[in-house]
């Protein structure tokens, strides 16, 4: 039986937090040895390439006057501005701190899409999204000595990462997801080479970390095309809190890769995280809302 746009799009958004989970944990074993704009250059231009080779493979450069529309620019500055103000929240603030911050993304969109797409938002699917973000709070743990003004920059990171994910939604189905996808990857590489010498400078690298992020770039693509692909099917308030899954990927391969074993609460924040996606799974089912007419019109580009 086929899936319906909005089913569609959450399995699309599940594999989009695995390809960027993965994506973190490479990230974080190259970063012992170069610094984090260096390492955002690199898998940049690995990531850039191949989503570049990709998308003409597919066709998708044929047209390039349309990085020229308005909704890509608006997803440019999204983008650009959510990883620029992550970034400076990340120098000050503890990594759980400032991803406990970043959970809040699924209420703001959800919220977003309710005030300015007129998608309706019933108090079931509002609930299911809290008792996630509840779930989320309790593995992140944050303690209040961590938060201080520079929880204000993750806020405003939320903030510009919505605006990216609703300017995706407004995309027109001409405008291909790999073409947004490579200029998505090209811009995180140039940011992060104007970071690398407020950061340290270039350090040489080794085989082992070049193939890190050569890999690390790989499963990017995946996740930068993915959540394109999710966000420009059913609803955004369907969709949206099955970005919590990241969290369980993490809890995986933090264990595989570092050997992080989960605690109690950690268990219990993801069991009510995936039973708050089943509700909604469920709810969906129930209730069956038809994709919306601009949904059902576009056409999701395949990896």
């Amino acid at each position: 039986m086929a899936l319906s746009q909005n089913l569609r799009g959450a399995t699309f958004m599940v594999v989009s937090m695995a390809g960027f989970t993965i994506n973190d944990a490479l990230v974080k074993l190259a970063s012992m040895e170069m610094n984090l704009g260096q390492v955002m250059l690199v898998r940049g231009i690995f990531a850039t390439v191949l989503i570049a080779v990709l998308a003409w493979y597919k066709g998708a450069l044929s047209a390039p006057r349309l990085i020229l529309h308005p909704m890509v620019g608006l997803r440019a500055i999204g983008e650009l501005g959510g990883t620029i103000f992550f970034l400076m929240a990340l120098q000050h603030l503890p990594i759980a701190n400032v991803a406990a911050v970043m959970q809040a993304l699924p209420l703001m969109v959800t919220l977003a899409a309710a005030l300015f797409l007129g998608e309706g938002v019933g108090w079931r699917r509002w609930l299911a999204i809290a008792i996630g973000f509840a779930g989320v709070m309790v593995i992140v743990r944050p303690g209040f000595e961590g938060f201080n003004a520079y929880a204000l920059l993750a806020l405003v990171s939320v903030a510009f990462c919505a605006l990216r994910d609703l300017a995706t939604r407004h995309l027109p189905s001409h405008v291909p997801s790999l073409l947004v996808s490579t200029i998505t990857a090209a811009m995180v590489g140039a940011c992060g080479a104007v970071l690398i010498q407020p950061l340290g400078g270039w350090t040489p690298m080794t085989t082992e970390g070049i193939t890190l992020l050569a890999v690390a770039a790989l499963v990017l693509l995946f996740g930068y095309q993915f959540i394109i692909m999710s966000m420009r099917c059913g609803d955004i308030s369907f969709i949206a809190p099955f970005r919590y899954t990241g969290l369980l990927w993490a809890i995986a391969l933090g264990y595989l890769l570092f050997g992080d074993v989960p605690d109690m609460p950690m268990i219990v924040g993801a069991v009510i995280i995936v039973g708050s996606g089943i509700y909604a799974l469920f709810r969906e089912q129930v209730v069956k809302r038809p994709a919306t007419a601009q949904a059902a019109a576009m056409a999701s580009d395949g990896v």
